[in-house]
């Protein structure tokens, strides 16, 4: 089953990336670009396997390392309830 953002956090934009805000404990995280990418897809439904993919092609410097950082956000992701899966 794939993540997905749970329906308790908030998301905003922001001109580097995005802010997360959990709704029950009012904790907020701000993003990079690569994390918010993460996040857009994972709110859109997009499989983990495809977000990697994606953001190879937009971020071809990260595109080793994108993987195992993708997959350890997921992971913190999922240890504070902010997705679903």
């Amino acid at each position: 089953m794939n993540p997905t953002l749970a329906d308790h956090v908030s998301t905003t934009e922001t001109d580097g990336g995005m802010v997360l805000l959990d709704l029950r404990t009012g904790h907020y995280w701000q993003l990079n670009a690569t994390a918010a990418a993460v996040v857009t897809g994972l709110r859109a439904g997009t499989p983990v396997d495809a977000l990697v993919t994606e953001l190879r092609l937009r971020f071809p410097e990260q595109a080793e390392r994108l993987p195992a950082d993708v997959s350890a956000f997921v992971t913190a992701l999922r240890e504070r309830k902010l997705v679903s899966s």
